[in-house]
């Protein structure tokens, strides 16, 4: 009984060790571009591959998105101010990531 919790404990092992991998701009647009993020609070966000984003909260707010670097950048109309984050992801979980440290979640979909 002790040999199968052992095995079983090892197999788990990597997937509970699966760690927030940070992306790179390559791997940004890789993830983003064409896909759908769900948030908790039941918002979501599309990314298209000519740059608009898509904000729902019951209503559409369209912006745009863009990278510098390895960050991941939006503006949402009027403002012209251009908010950047880092972003990493865990499996189909994604998280944005300020400057200051603070983070949003969400799960990817196509």
């Amino acid at each position: 009984m002790r040999a199968l919790a052992l095995v079983v404990a090892m197999l788990a092992g990597p997937a509970l060790a699966e760690e927030w991998q940070t992306l790179d701009g390559a791997a940004i647009t890789a993830a983003l571009s064409g896909h759908v993020v769900h948030y908790t609070d039941g918002t979501q966000q599309s990314f298209k591959p000519d740059g608009q984003t898509i904000y729902n909260n019951g209503r559409d707010s369209l912006g745009h998105w863009a990278l510098r670097g390895d960050l991941y950048c939006s503006v949402w109309p009027p403002s012209d101010i251009w908010a950047c984050y880092g972003v990493a992801v865990q499996g189909a979980q994604v998280k944005f990531i300020a400057g200051e440290g603070s983070a949003t979640e969400g799960v990817l979909a196509p």
